[in-house]
């Protein structure tokens, strides 16, 4: 397996075994990863230091020899770069001021600050390319605009994201003004990771299942497509990778409303649902990470399902959303060597 495989595969050819890589393979499921985030004193750090970030991306593609690593860093780091305060409680997750609605028009006029402060995530990605194997693809990424604007809101995370939500309907030309600022943020973020030499790109919309019809369409299509659009213009051969996590049966129309190249599935996709999508192009996904922290026959069922169903079309294999810190490394291994080993 190359990364021109990779690459092959996101553009829609069938190869067979398909490329595999995991959301989060980068870690706390890894003890070198535990014993870096402890090294480096916070996860900010973690993310901003070159050297810790840089070493962590590696980590799993030294254990596993996935053919693709993903940059190391957090959907976070746009706001954070707009100059909203971000910290990570230990065991509780991301915290923020929350946002209020004059502040939305401070941040549209965020000035060069916001490239200077994302500078070694650059770094980064350069180093990376420059330190991978070149039959290693590398992924950069970004959260998507409504993904971002409700940790944004809300302060933190929350099970159905309503302070969002509220937000969305109570002030809807407020809440349009800042998507739209973290979506062009977002493209530029983007296209200097690709100017860096990411050789794919993905947007994370963790929290697009919570949301109607309607909202679905202007909170989570539209900006995407506005991202796309963006990076399409500086990198158009650059594949990239939309995963609304929990979109259902919006999947359905979402790669051509947005123009996304591949379909990144979440786990609750049914496998027909996914055959029919993929018909369209390539998709990612979807084995249930639970079915990968369990182990053996749940394991196995669901790598042999996934590779039955979708093994003879374009598919990279990944789970249907990121691996869990309590998943053992054994696990891991079976997995890709079940993926690699199977025959059609």
């Amino acid at each position: 397996m190359t990364a021109r495989n990779f690459i092959e595969a996101v553009n829609g050819q069938s190869v067979f075994p398909p490329p595999i890589w995991m959301m989060r393979q980068a870690g706390r499921y890894l003890p070198e990863y535990r014993s870096m985030r402890q090294k480096a004193g916070s996860f900010l750090d973690l993310c901003y230091n070159p050297d810790f970030a840089v070493e962590v991306t590696l980590q799993p593609i030294r254990r596993f020899g996935f053919d693709a690593a993903i940059l190391f860093s957090d959907i976070l780091v746009v706001p954070h770069a707009l100059g909203r305060d971000l910290r990570f409680e230990e065991g509780v997750g991301p915290r923020m001021e929350p946002l209020a609605e004059a502040e939305i028009d401070d941040l549209a006029r965020e000035g060069g600050d916001f490239h200077n402060r994302l500078a070694p995530i650059y770094e980064t990605v350069g180093r990376l390319r420059s330190t991978l194997d070149p039959e290693t693809a590398l992924i950069g990424f970004c959260g998507a605009p409504w993904t971002v604007a409700t940790y944004m809101i809300a302060g933190r995370g929350t099970p159905d994201q309503a302070p969002a939500r509220l937000f969305g309907y109570s002030s809807p030309e407020a809440f349009a003004r800042l998507l739209d600022v973290i979506a062009v943020r977002s493209a530029e973020y983007l296209i200097r990771q690709a100017d860096a030499g990411a050789d794919a790109l993905q947007i994370f919309d963790s929290w697009a299942g919570v949301l109607d019809e309607e909202s679905f369409q202007a909170w989570c299509v539209r900006p995407v497509a506005e991202i796309v659009r963006r990076v399409r213009a500086r990198h158009p051969h650059v594949p990239i990778i939309g995963f609304p996590k929990g979109a259902g049966v919006f999947y359905g129309d979402y790669r051509v409303a947005t123009g996304v190249t591949v379909l990144g599935l979440d786990w609750t996709v049914p496998l027909g649902q996914a055959r029919a999508l993929q018909k369209r192009g390539a998709v990612q996904g979807n084995l249930d990470p639970m079915r990968l922290c369990a182990g053996g026959r749940a394991l196995d069922e669901g790598v042999d399902a996934i590779l039955e169903a979708l093994g003879g079309g374009p598919l990279i294999f990944n789970l249907g959303h990121g691996v869990t810190p309590q998943t053992p490394i054994a696990h891991v291994e079976r997995m890709v060597s079940r993926v690699r080993e199977a025959s059609r």
